[in-house]
């Protein structure tokens, strides 16, 4: 069985796959990953908990004939994975960047490279599953929201915060207030200090959903689809849900989406 491996590092977590060369990452199959993980980044920085993971992965996964990575993480935290699967040192690694060329893609950013890696993976699947005015956006520790035209130009996005990084920065920049315990989906007013966070949080990231579409639909690319993902993202989805104006949006979660776009580019570039 041939393999492709493919890594998102992220700030957050390390996320990976393999999936069988011959298959297509426009497949929306349960079964699409022949083997998955995910890791805290920061373990990557740990040589114990790093060679955990490398055993784990040269034991369970035949050897790939190419691996593929988007890395926003630090570069000793890229660098550290490498050198994990050293004994996999014939395999070719492949660095996806914001400014890698994808056939049928690009980017109106000014400075292509200062792209997010794994905001462009996940623009490259996106624009793999669906060829309409499509919004890509990641529920993780930022939050992010990208246009997609039908047109393969990606119109730039947003960054903002995400919901634990939002209401930390409350708590941090204040001197009563008190990080919630969890996170809701609620949209109702806070009737207490925790609650008001909570809520208010998720309002922000809603609203900028709402206000993603509305501004899309003014520049004429009115939204037929959106694509979510991230750690938070059944959070944001159970939110949409109770909208009166968002809950009958075209919405699909899509687990690992910037994997299936590192493996839609290895194919393209292999």
């Amino acid at each position: 069985m041939s393999l492709l491996l493919l890594f998102d590092l992220g700030n957050t977590r390390l996320k990976w796959a393999a999936v069988e060369q011959d298959s297509l990452p426009s497949e929306r199959n349960k079964k699409v990953w022949a083997f998955s993980g995910t890791i805290d980044t920061k373990l990557l920085l740990s040589p114990e908990h790093g060679q955990e993971l490398a055993q784990y992965i040269l034991q369970t996964v035949p050897q790939p004939t190419a691996i593929a990575i988007c890395s926003v993480a630090s570069s000793q935290a890229k660098n550290n994975l490498q050198n994990l699967l050293t004994a996999w040192s014939s395999t070719s690694w492949i660095n996806l960047q914001g400014d890698s060329p994808f056939t049928g893609l690009r980017t109106q950013y000014a400075k292509p490279l200062s792209l997010g890696a794994d905001r462009w993976a996940a623009l490259i699947g996106a624009r793999t599953l669906f060829g309409g005015n499509a919004l890509v956006v990641s529920a993780g520790t930022a939050s992010t929201i990208d246009l997609l035209g039908s047109n393969g130009i990606h119109y730039g996005g947003w960054i903002l915060p995400g919901f634990t990084l939002m209401a930390n920065s409350l708590v941090d920049g204040t001197a009563q207030l008190q990080a919630p315990k969890e996170l809701s989906a609620s949209r109702e007013f806070g009737l207490s200090s925790a609650a008001a966070i909570q809520n208010g949080c998720m309002a922000a990231q809603v609203g900028a959903l709402h206000e993603a579409i509305t501004l899309a639909a003014e520049l004429h690319h009115p939204i037929e689809h959106i694509f979510i993902d991230g750690g938070n993202a059944g959070l944001l989805v159970e939110a949409i849900h109770s909208h009166p104006t968002l809950k009958n949006r075209p919405l699909e979660v899509v687990d690992r989406l910037a994997l299936r776009g590192l493996w839609a580019y290895l194919q393209q570039n292999t």
